[in-house]
């Protein structure tokens, strides 16, 4: 597992973005592991994270793009810290461009969107804290779409949770390339945390020992895709 990816999985644990129990998510399953990307407050917080999505979209998608698309609200701060190192880590200036949950009728920068206004031609990265059913690309994909000429590249989150999306048969990151047509990636899988952290201490802690493990492996024999 490359360097950056093995330290975003501990720098998860370190903010308590990622954690480890029972928790109920917005769909109702009862899950045994839980990523809030709200986590992450402070500054060097924040510079962290906008440099592990930078590497990861480095080293998948390349340096072709022109735009970091990033869906209110959480989607906001990550294509701006992202935006920010990629500059910082590989020199190339890329624009940043969020949505708006309601539309601003006044002023200069009236409209649907903040940043960046999208152009012809753009070549757009989407990028997300975690899609678990791929529910936010139904609002923001057709969004982006209509408001240029552009080619959405691919969508980058930071954890993918390997879980079925909304049809029940693959994982949510291989429904949105099924319906829109992008490939979608993320930072990690839950299986690479599994790797790095099951039986392994960690700062003087066992996170996923053989007690969660087992609970995390039941999740996946009905959720799993």
């Amino acid at each position: 597992m490359e360097q950056y990816k093995q330290e975003f999985i501990e720098f998860m644990v370190d903010c308590k973005a990622l954690k480890f129990g029972e928790f109920t998510l917005k769909s109702g399953r009862k899950s045994p592991f839980f990523m809030n990307a709200g986590a992450y407050v402070t500054g060097s917080q924040l510079m962290k994270l906008g440099e592990s999505y930078a590497k990861a979209i480095h080293d998948t998608y390349g340096d072709d793009f022109d735009v970091l698309f990033g869906p209110a609200y959480k989607g906001i701060p990550i294509s701006v810290v992202t935006a920010v190192a990629y500059s910082k880590l590989y020199g190339k200036e890329v624009r940043y461009c969020s949505d708006r949950k309601e539309e601003k009728d006044h002023g200069a920068d009236k409209g649907s969107f903040l940043g960046s206004s999208l152009k012809d031609g753009d070549r757009v990265i989407m990028i997300e804290d975690v899609t678990t059913s791929g529910k936010s690309m139904e609002e923001t994909v057709p969004k982006v779409r209509g408001a240029a000429n552009v080619e959405i590249v691919g969508l980058m989150v930071s954890l993918n949770r390997m879980e079925k999306g909304l049809g029940g048969k693959v994982s949510a990151l291989e429904e949105i390339k099924e319906k829109y047509g992008f490939d979608a990636h993320a930072i990690v899988t839950m299986q690479d945390v599994i790797d790095h952290l099951y039986n392994r201490p960690y700062k003087g802690e066992v996170y996923i020992d053989d007690t969660l493990k087992k609970a995390i492996d039941e999740y996946y024999a009905v959720y799993g895709a």
